[in-house]
């Protein structure tokens, strides 16, 4: 049955699919909750979406470089069930989406909300995973690249394919093309280049990983065959090499609720959080 828009839209709570009660068409909390606080200087709160993954990466990866001072506290928002509508949340982050950090190193607290934000504040503050100087600018490009296109994968893609109440043709055609064509970006693009932006491994690698990687890993949306992944070899190569990183593997774990019992660490306050037996299975994952 054909779709006719009405004269002025007015909101179904019911509707939407899976992932319905995590939209709201206003902002602003629905309940006074505060949030949780550790003892290290960084308080992230999170999950191990791919916006998620992304931050709980670069934090692994300063402390695998010997940053000490990006120690962190990572605490499980529960988006499922509402926990990003609480009011200490809506503080953090007043679009209510994970991740959120508070960054309390210095003086007075600061938050960053946005996972672009966070991992430029972070490499920035730090000096690290920026790759040189003088490739600055393509750096920028491709963490910003991510951002920009990711919503095609993950609101467009993966919602109409995985998630929406019934499959629609011209949306499911519609994304996947676009997606497609974004892995066929990155392919060429890494066709003579390790990484991103050449030999550096950088944040704007991680963020992507954490998107494209993880789908041409066979981990988005149960998506791998349909779309083909394994045929964008070059892809493939950089995903498997970030995907092999110890800091990217433990990065992998936090705040994660789904899949293997061994691949979740709902929360990270100390790196003893990762046990022998958990580390001797990441390898695996």
């Amino acid at each position: 049955m054909a779709y006719t828009p009405p004269e002025i839209w007015t909101w179904d709570a019911e509707s939407g699919g899976t992932w319905a009660k995590l939209n709201r068409p206003i902002a602003g909390p629905t309940h006074d909750t505060d949030l949780p606080m550790g003892e290290h200087p960084f308080q992230l709160y999170s999950l191990a979406t791919p916006n998620g993954v992304k931050v709980t990466v670069l934090f692994e990866e300063l402390l695998a470089a010997g940053v000490t001072d990006a120690e962190y506290d990572a605490w499980l928002i529960r988006i499922q069930e509402g926990d990003q509508f609480g009011s200490g949340f809506v503080e953090v982050n007043p679009n209510s989406k994970i991740p959120a950090l508070m960054d309390r190193s210095g003086p007075e607290p600061v938050r960053i909300f946005e996972s672009g934000a966070i991992l430029l504040h972070l490499a920035e503050k730090f000096d690290s995973f920026l790759g040189a100087p003088a490739n600055r600018p393509e750096m920028l490009s491709w963490l910003f690249w991510q951002m920009g296109s990711a919503p095609y994968l993950g609101g467009g893609f993966g919602h109409f394919y995985a998630y929406a109440p019934e499959p629609m043709e011209y949306p499911i055609n519609r994304f996947t093309m676009e997606v497609k064509r974004q892995l066929d970006v990155l392919n060429r693009t890494l066709a003579d280049r390790r990484y991103l932006t050449g030999e550096d491994y950088t944040i704007a690698d991680m963020a992507n990983w954490a998107w494209y990687g993880q789908l041409a890993l066979g981990r988005q949306y149960g998506a791998g065959t349909f779309l083909q992944v394994d045929t964008y070899e070059h892809v493939q190569r950089w995903a498997k090499e970030i995907d092999a990183r110890p800091a990217v593997q433990r990065g992998r774990m936090v705040n994660r609720t789904f899949g293997e019992p061994e691949m979740q660490l709902h929360e990270r306050h100390d790196a003893s959080d990762f046990d022998t037996k958990t580390q001797d299975k990441v390898g695996d994952a």
